[in-house]
């Protein structure tokens, strides 16, 4: 309707516009394009001019004044001025036919026969009649008479001779005649010039105006409405422009055109009675015409453009509100889509209320969303209200925005009663399953020994009387009524639950009952007192105490079913029946913890695709792209790692595999095992955690992760989420643990303790690695090192020698804190640093300060005066390292590693030497009753006397890391020798000075009296002193003053005496101690294990002068 009426005004303004076009075509003399303005010189020539007279008919008078240069008149200013002058009256007056008074009273016959001539050939009007004031001369009048009457055929119009104005008169009444022919007309040439002029300049204006409207009426009636709202607001912005240049236009219009009337009745204004001219009052006319139909225009103009705008306001209304609509629809249709992701069921009570919060969060912001919707068709009502253009559009919209509103209100109530509902139920399983473990616990607690009296057994069948009780309000009743009362949210996992509380129930009323029988016949059958015969003895685990009884109900009850399976019981069929219901209890914890790590698996796997999808998707998306930080770019393999990897392992295999061993808990470690390989894909994931950490604090208040949270509805940050992998592979270890204790002796037990052995060792990796990322200033590559074996903080001290003489850093009396990393080709020392930061920015990082290689290295397990202290040595023990560990047993650890690594690399060295010649080691005599080597503190282990032997069968090597200074030794003196043992292997501490210890009392406290092989050459100096050569057994006897011992040669069968302090630089022994030492090439590694009393034996090889 509202566009009719906005059509019809359009036809209206047009046709307006058509009426002012023909009535500006007619001033403005459409077929003749001349205007005063145009011929403005000619005109002022005056030899031509309409006064505005009319004759008796009503014809125009145009008048011919005395001018004496007619003749000299072009042809084009006398045809311009003829057509000027004969198109400005009125088409109906011009008609009638021009009057033409020529006043040549002044000038000769010939002038006005050319005059004549001239007029009748080139007039451009109707000639009505033609009156000639004649020459008023005798001779010229005379001759006028005459010559008239011989030439008036010549002329080809109505001429009239007149002698005087009086005989004009007659003709033409003197009010429409000029002063100058005797009329009463005033006439003012310039006026009438200026008056023609500005009435054909306002007629200009108006017929522009008129040509703008109507194309701007053209242009808003072929408008299309645009689709969108900024289109439209453009549009409307534009038109309004226009429209207010159109309305300035028109005023200017009717301000021009009043001051011309205002002009034209000027004469009015000073003369009342002044008698307008037909000419006048036809410009007044017009004028007033042009007013009226401007202002008619205007108005239509105005009622137009109203209804234009309102149109496009609508219009704009409209966008707006399709725009907000598919808004509010986007909003609802992913308030719906997540709503349908809520399970009505549930699979246990933490799950329907984890369900439940996240249903009521969800709930709270659903019904933000319906209050925008439901506004937004309250709006769209509005519109329709206000009769709107578009009213078929908006209430469909209207009417589906209220109906999806319900379909959303009424799933949440549905989904809401149905969680309400599971979660009633699984609290009544978990109810009367807690009922039963309790009872199990109850059953399993009672010890068996004191139930053997009368009094224990009437007070533990009271104990189970009362709890029997109960039941009734703590068990399920019937089953088909369960089934009938939550079939809504019965799916096959709740039956299966519900079925499996059926079977616990009944299992423990029959354990219950059983233990009824045994107890009735106990206090039955008291004859005489039973004396309970003592255990054997047993290391027991201590019980529970009871403020942890509750908590360590579900998986402590085993520590007291497995003293209950030592107690004798002298019943064997008591014996029987406690131990069958001890491994239904057992069974029934293994099948406690396989649920667990089953439901946090599958709880564990769909965290890992929400952070994925909701995080990890989204940083691909181009909608987000907007909300993504520079810093953040590119980044998403360092935010999250190979968290995809992780996710894809467990989804596709690994809870499948776990799944498959629901109903055999026990045999799960195969499962672990044969994932082993695949769970060390974690070990990678926290390496990239620290960097991932970084990036996280970097960008974590930026928008996006506020974005993509609100999207999760998720309460914790993406951080909590990206920890969740570090969790599930220390979560795995504890729950193996727990299988393992309810799992011993049966058959996959062996499987769970490896599987267990092998995840402590994943997590082992992974903290190794962790820490050897942080090394800092190693310019080697880490990887050429080998695999890391250890790592961990040591105090250490050093010592270097220099020259003969052994000199202790003095600067360190106060030992160096240092992080000791050990590789199976390396040993590194670095400092640790602790960084400022939280989380992973937290954690330390270690600058590299020296590095061992292994193929260099030897060990002294104990150092003098501390148990927790141990030596690592290289280049002939120029350069010791004593490490102290902050514990005896971290100790033992380290040494026993780097024994393996050492052993390795011996037999490396043995296996490439074989192929030597073994010319260069003397063969040492032996029997089966004498020892290649012997001690007081030696060991009498067959296979450390096997490795000795193999020992001295090898070939001696080229290089040592531990040789003499000189080729060979003339004497005993101490200064002849590189190494003093005694003064090379005490201990070191910080309260210990060892350069001050005395040498005669540590080698008197070391040497003992024992057989030994000579391992370098060395002649006596004295007579008394015996000589001995490299491969000798000598055999110590007794020890004498001054630090001398006597000592027999076995080879030679001499005997004399030797300096202490040169002994342990000649002998080695071989069985109280091990000594290895393996050198090809560039290759040497020393390892030696010493006694309690910090003695340290090193083999060397032979010295040839």
């Amino acid at each position: 309707m509202a566009l009719n009426r906005v059509s019809q005004l359009c036809h209206d303004i047009t046709r307006l516009w058509l009426q002012l076009k023909m009535m500006t075509d007619d001033i403005m003399q459409k077929d003749g394009p001349l205007c005063a303005a145009e011929i403005g010189s000619e005109l002022q020539k005056q030899f031509a001019i309409l006064p505005g007279g009319r004759g008796m008919n009503g014809s125009p008078i145009i008048v011919f004044p005395e001018f004496p240069a007619f003749s000299e008149l072009e042809e084009e200013e006398f045809q311009n001025v003829l057509s000027y002058l004969t198109s400005v009256p009125s088409v109906a007056a011009s008609g009638v036919g021009f009057i033409l008074v020529i006043d040549r009273r002044l000038d000769r016959w010939a002038a006005v026969r050319a005059t004549l001539l001239r007029i009748a050939g080139s007039f451009p009007g109707n000639l009505h009649l033609v009156l000639v004031l004649r020459p008023s001369t005798l001779f010229q009048r005379t001759l006028s008479d005459f010559l008239f009457k011989f030439n008036k055929d010549e002329f080809k119009m109505k001429v009239v001779m007149l002698s005087s104005v009086t005989e004009l008169h007659a003709y033409i009444d003197p009010g429409q005649l000029t002063t100058e022919l005797g009329g009463t007309q005033e006439y003012c040439h310039d006026s009438w010039i200026s008056h023609r002029t500005a009435i054909e300049a306002f007629a200009l204006m108006v017929k522009t105006t008129a040509q703008t409207l109507q194309a701007f009426g053209t242009e808003l009636a072929e408008t299309e409405l645009p689709n969108d709202a900024e289109a439209t607001t453009n549009l409307l912005h534009v038109h309004t422009l226009k429209k207010d240049k159109m309305k300035e236009d028109l005023q200017v219009a009717l301000s021009q055109g009043g001051r011309l009337l205002e002009c034209i009745n000027e004469p009015l204004q000073t003369d009342p009675e002044y008698s307008m001219t037909h000419d006048e009052l036809e410009n007044l006319a017009t004028v007033q015409r042009l007013l009226g139909q401007l202002d008619e225009t205007e108005m239509a103009f105005d009622d137009f453009w109203e209804r234009h705008h309102t149109k496009l306001e609508q219009c704009l209304q409209l966008r707006h509100f399709e725009r907000h609509f598919r808004e509010v629809r986007a909003q609802l249709d992913v308030t719906s889509e997540r709503l349908s992701g809520f399970s009505e069921v549930s699979v246990s009570p933490a799950h329907a209320e984890h369900v439940l919060r996240e249903l009521s969060i969800h709930e709270d912001k659903a019904c933000d969303v319906l209050d925008l919707a439901l506004s937004l068709a309250s709006e769209g009502d509005r519109l329709i209200e206000n009769s709107h253009y578009a009213e078929d559009s908006i209430r469909p919209k209207c009417s589906e925005l209220r109906g999806v509103c319900e379909e959303i209100s009424s799933t949440l109530r549905s989904k809401k009663s149905l969680l309400l509902r599971a979660l009633e139920l699984h609290h009544a399983l978990e109810k009367a399953s807690r009922w039963c473990e309790d009872g199990i616990f109850l059953l399993a607690s009672q010890p068996v020994d004191r139930c053997q009296s009368q009094d224990g057994a009437e007070a533990a069948l009271q104990e189970l009387e009362r709890y029997l009780d109960t039941a009734a309000l703590h068990t399920l009743a019937d089953r088909g009524a369960i089934c009938c009362q939550y079939e809504a949210v019965l799916n096959a996992q709740l039956r299966d639950q519900v079925e499996k509380v059926f079977q616990k129930q009944s299992s423990v009323q029959e354990m219950f009952e059983k233990r009824r029988v045994s107890l009735k016949k106990l206090a039955a059958k008291q004859t005489r007192p039973v004396q309970p015969v003592a255990p054997r003895p047993e290391v027991k685990s201590p019980q529970s105490s009871p403020n942890q009884e509750r908590k360590e109900r579900r998986y402590s009850a085993d520590n007291v079913i497995c003293k209950k399976v030592e107690s004798p019981i002298h019943n064997g069929g008591t014996r029987h029946a406690s131990l069958s219901e001890e491994e239904e209890n057992l069974a029934v914890l293994r099948r406690h913890v396989m649920n667990e790590l089953l439901e946090t698996e599958r709880a564990y796997v769909e965290e890992l695709l929400c952070v994925l999808e909701g995080y990890g998707a989204e940083m691909e998306n181009p909608a987000m792209a907007h909300l993504i930080p520079s810093t953040l770019h590119s980044k998403k393999d360092i935010l999250f790692g190979n968290m995809s990897e992780i996710y894809q392992f467990h989804k596709r295999t690994f809870l499948k595999e776990l799944e498959t061993y629901t109903d055999c808990p026990e045999l799960v470690g195969r499962c672990f095992l044969e994932r082993m390989k695949d769970l060390q894909i974690y070990e990678a994931y926290c390496q990239n955690k620290p960097r991932s950490e970084s990036l996280w604090r970097q960008c974590s208040d930026c928008a996006f992760f506020q974005e993509c949270q609100k999207k999760l509805e998720h309460k914790l940050g993406l951080d909590s989420y990206l920890l969740k992998p570090v969790q599930r592979i220390t979560k795995y270890q504890l729950l193996l643990k727990e299988l393992l204790k309810y799992s011993k002796g049966c058959d996959g037990c062996d499987d769970l303790q490896e599987a267990l052995s092998s995840i402590l060792g994943i997590l082992k990796a992974v903290n190794d690695s962790m820490h050897l990322i942080a090394i800092t200033g190693y310019e080697g590559n880490l990887s050429e090192l080998g695999r890391l074996l250890m790592q961990g903080s040591f105090s250490v001290w050093t010592e270097h020698k220099k020259g003969h003489a052994k000199v202790k850093d003095l600067a360190r009396f106060k030992p160096m804190q240092r992080h000791l990393f050990l590789h199976e080709k390396a040993l590194l020392f670095c400092k640790r640093r602790e960084e400022n930061g939280e989380g992973y920015e937290k954690a330390p990082s270690y600058s590299f300060k020296h590095s061992l290689s292994m193929s260099a290295v030897g060990i002294t397990e104990n150092a003098k005066g501390d148990n927790k202290k141990f030596e690592i040595w290289c280049n002939s023990r120029e350069e010791v390292f004593i490490v102290q560990a902050p514990t005896a047993e971290i100790k033992t650890a380290w040494v026993n590693e780097i024994r393996k690594v050492l052993t390795q690399q011996l037999k490396a060295c043995r296996d490439a030497s074989q192929q030597k010649s073994s010319d260069s080691v003397s063969p040492v005599p032996t029997s089966n009753n004498t020892s290649i080597s012997l001690s007081p503190f030696r060991s009498s282990s067959q296979k450390n006397q096997r490795k000795q032997e193999d020992k001295k069968a090898e070939p001696s090597p080229t290089s040592d890391a531990i040789s003499f200074s000189s080729p060979k030794h003339k004497g005993w003196n101490k200064a002849s020798l590189s190494v003093d043992a005694s003064e090379e292997n005490d201990g070191y501490s910080s309260g210990e000075d060892p350069m001050n210890s005395d040498t005669e009392d540590e080698v008197g406290k070391k040497l003992a009296p024992g057989k030994y092989t000579v391992v370098a050459d060395c002649e006596k100096t004295g007579p008394q002193e015996l000589s001995v050569k490299s491969g000798d057994v000598v055999q110590l006897i007794r020890e004498g003053e001054e630090g001398q011992w006597f000592v027999k040669n076995l080879r030679s069968s001499k005997e004399g005496w030797v300096a202490a302090a040169n002994l342990l630089s000649l002998i080695s022994e071989s069985k109280s101690s091990q000594s290895l030492s393996s050198s090809d090439g560039s290759v040497s590694g020393n390892l030696s294990t010493s006694s309690s009393c910090s003695e340290t034996y090193t083999s060397f090889s032979d010295i040839k002068p």
